[in-house]
């Protein structure tokens, strides 16, 4: 039996950098009111309060949300209001160490680019994120960038030779996320454990990043059943899906 299920944001419940759609949030409200709900992403504080909080209720169903920013290095739990229980931030050292190293891996890869749309090195605190075409790229422009990840890839490959120190993964779109050692999804899953008391049997991990250097990949090393998803539309099929399956009290039968 399954008492929490944990989501990717972007490519899984939204679109790259795009708020939850109708359709979503009903399903998710919906879900939140039978079953513990975790989403874990690159995305800072800001972007979940903007694309997944505001088009929720703000009712007593957030007291079974929890939200992982930052590819779990952040974790905030409501308990009447939201609040941060911790933060594994980078010193100044590390910060300056992986800006560096991620201009020079462009530099090298040659996959640097002419027009940007804002920001294209984000420092999120505990997680620094290259986004190859700025933050606030339009999505056609994203999705046309590295849909098969093959530029990424080869970002990452000269990166992780540059701060072998630290973790490298590929999300999103455009998305190169880099975090302290060990400090992943995976991290953010075990925990989820400590926090809730729910065991990683207990729960199923949904995300569009599972495969070998994916930011959603860590999450099923730490033993979560994982189902990998193409995009939000196949995510409101599963949710459908988890949510024909709970029982009455709020535990979902693994169906699959």
């Amino acid at each position: 039996m399954k008492k929490l299920i944990v989501f990717d944001l972007d490519g899984t419940l939204a679109e790259s950098k795009s708020s939850l759609d109708t359709e979503m949030a009903v399903l998710l409200q919906d879900l939140l009111g039978i079953v513990k709900v975790a989403v874990i992403s690159g995305g800072d504080w800001p972007q979940f309060e903007k694309q997944v909080l505001a088009h929720l209720p703000n009712d007593g169903s957030l007291a079974n949300l929890s939200l992982l920013p930052t590819c779990g290095t952040k974790f905030f739990r409501h308990t009447g209001a939201w609040e941060k229980l911790y933060s594994e931030d980078f010193t100044l050292d590390e910060k300056t160490k992986i800006i560096a190293s991620l201009n020079q891996s462009v530099a090298e890869s040659g996959f640097g680019v002419a027009k940007v749309w804002g920001e294209v090195v984000e420092d999120r605190g505990s997680q620094i994120t290259f986004s190859a075409l700025g933050q606030q790229a339009p999505l056609e422009e994203k999705k046309q960038w590295d849909p098969d990840f093959v530029k990424r890839k080869q970002i990452k490959s000269i990166l992780d030779r540059l701060i072998p120190g630290f973790s490298v993964r590929l999300g999103g779109a455009t998305s190169i996320d880099v975090t302290k050692s060990g400090i992943d999804k995976g991290y953010g899953i075990r925990k989820l454990t400590e926090v809730l008391g729910i065991s990683v049997k207990e729960m199923i991990f949904i995300g569009d990043a599972l495969f070998p250097g994916g930011n959603d990949f860590a999450a099923q090393q730490a033993g979560v059943v994982s189902i990998c998803v193409r995009d939000p539309h196949e995510t409101k099929r599963v949710i459908q899906m988890s949510i024909a399956c709970l029982s009455d009290k709020g535990r979902m039968a693994l169906c699959s």
